[in-house]
């Protein structure tokens, strides 16, 4: 055979010094990382440390891990621990050292209200670089998988059939007992009834605070739909009255209080609610995100998150943790799951001009919608939802709101689809609201990255 071949020694290739100023050129994203973390004030994460003890490592090498970790896919303690070791990138951000998963972890859950903090700071970074100017803002929401299997939960309907089984038992023990104590009868070899007793006492404790806990939620829910419902009465008493006709279409049905034999508590992760899927019919526990985004940058301006099944009430609670540092954004644009008189109203308070969608929006639209005149203003005592109707026809409408489906629904994209995130790493509402502000803090570092590097 003639032909030749490159071929490899391995054991001489195993013995190559390697230069990481080489290996990761001036423009790497680890390189970047450690760039703005140097300027970023960590007086705030210094000052939770106790003024003695052992020598800690620097939240800076800890922060440079989570950052470039959460930036590439990595989420897992214990994959970035392991990347300190085969990764070239996280070998620099650790310098050469190799915090263990244990740390790692700890030093996240532990400064996760911190993390909000340098969130704002990156923000105000990017300003004094010009990439960010706050103009509008589009909202959107998403479904993320709590870390909670569904193995571990238990039905509203389930819950009251085991309980009255376990009280059953709880009978027959006590019956047994006392037949034992007087002699009539024969414990079985191993039965200690104290012993059986206090495990189905505890059980029952566990299932009473899963109870109680569907039950306030479904007041909750009840309440919230009972709002809903009286809104939807008043709207149809409004048509009737300007038409004079009865109004077309079935009555709202009024919302029955109580839980639903379906309701679901789950004990892994208690705070996670079953939801729908996004990408399928089925349903899940997850919790519901949110982030505003720029419609300039298309960086995340503010983050928020909760255990509600849907949007309505989400677009307050994200606007609010928009730093005043910032600035306030123009006009907010956001989908038809948002839309109610209290979200109209949010926006208005804090002076941004809201653009909500009141229906679906159709797809495939012909030529002629594109080009229609601009409709006649609608009067002045027309319903909320006509006015911003008419709003969203408008020419500036039209512009704000469908810029709304090529920023904040392609961030959520990438978060989910690139980055990979499926899944929370934390439980309980307080910390996956934490690891959703790092996600999005990560997003941005990754995103100013690309900015300046145009």
């Amino acid at each position: 055979m003639s032909r030749k071949f490159t071929t490899v020694d391995y054991e001489t290739t195993l013995n190559l010094t390697v230069s990481l100023r080489e290996a990761l050129p001036a423009n790497h994203l680890a390189r970047f990382i450690v760039d703005v973390i140097a300027q970023l004030d960590l007086s705030i994460l210094y000052g939770r440390y106790a003024p003695v003890g052992g020598e800690a490592l620097a939240p800076e090498i800890l922060l440079g891990l989570l950052f470039y970790g959460y930036a590439t896919g990595v989420f897992s303690s214990r994959k970035i621990e392991k990347a300190t070791h085969e990764s070239l990138p996280f070998r620099f951000l650790a310098g050469g050292l190799h915090p263990d998963h244990d740390t790692i972890a700890n030093f996240r859950k532990t400064f996760l209200v911190e993390m909000q903090e340098l969130f704002v700071q990156i923000l105000l970074l990017a300003q004094t670089a010009g990439v960010l100017k706050l103009g509008n803002i589009s909202l959107d929401g998403s479904k993320i998988h709590a870390d909670a299997s569904k193995s571990h939960a238990i039905s509203y309907q389930r819950l009251i059939e085991r309980e009255t089984q376990l009280r059953g038992e709880v009978h027959e023990l006590l019956t047994l007992g006392e037949q034992a104590d007087q002699g009539e009868r024969q414990l079985p070899e191993g039965l200690s009834v104290p012993d059986e007793l206090a495990l189905r006492q505890a059980r029952l404790e566990s299932l009473a605070k899963a109870k109680a806990v569907l039950e306030a939620r479904a007041q909750e829910r009840y309440q919230s739909e009972q709002a809903a419902y009286e809104a939807k009465q008043r709207e149809r008493e409004e048509v009737a009255r300007k038409s004079k006709r009865r109004p077309r279409g079935r009555k709202p049905k009024p919302p029955q209080p109580g839980p639903q034999a379906k309701d679901q508590y789950n004990f892994t992760d208690p705070e996670s609610r079953m939801m729908k899927n996004s990408t399928d019919d089925g349903f899940d526990q997850h919790y519901n995100v949110q982030a505003a985004v720029d419609q300039g940058s298309l960086l995340i301006v503010a983050s928020a998150l909760s255990n509600h099944p849907n949007d309505k009430r989400e677009a307050e609670p994200t606007l609010a943790v928009i730093s005043p540092d910032l600035g306030t954004p123009a006009a907010a644009a956001l989908d038809n799951g948002y839309f109610s008189p209290a979200t109209i109203q949010a926006c208005e308070q804090r002076g941004i001009e809201p653009y909500i969608a009141t229906g679906r929006e159709p797809h495939h639209q012909s030529w002629q919608t594109f080009f229609d005149e601009q409709p006649e203003p609608p009067a002045a005592d027309a319903s909320p939802k006509v006015k911003m109707a008419y709003k969203l026809q408008t020419e500036i409408g039209q512009v704000i709101y469908r810029l709304r489906k090529c920023t904040v629904e392609p961030v959520i994209g990438i978060i989910k689809e690139v980055l990979g995130f499926r899944q929370f790493s934390l439980r309980g509402l307080v910390a996956a609201a934490g690891e959703w502000g790092l996600v999005c803090l990560a997003f941005n570092l990754k995103r100013l990255h690309t900015l300046l590097a145009d």
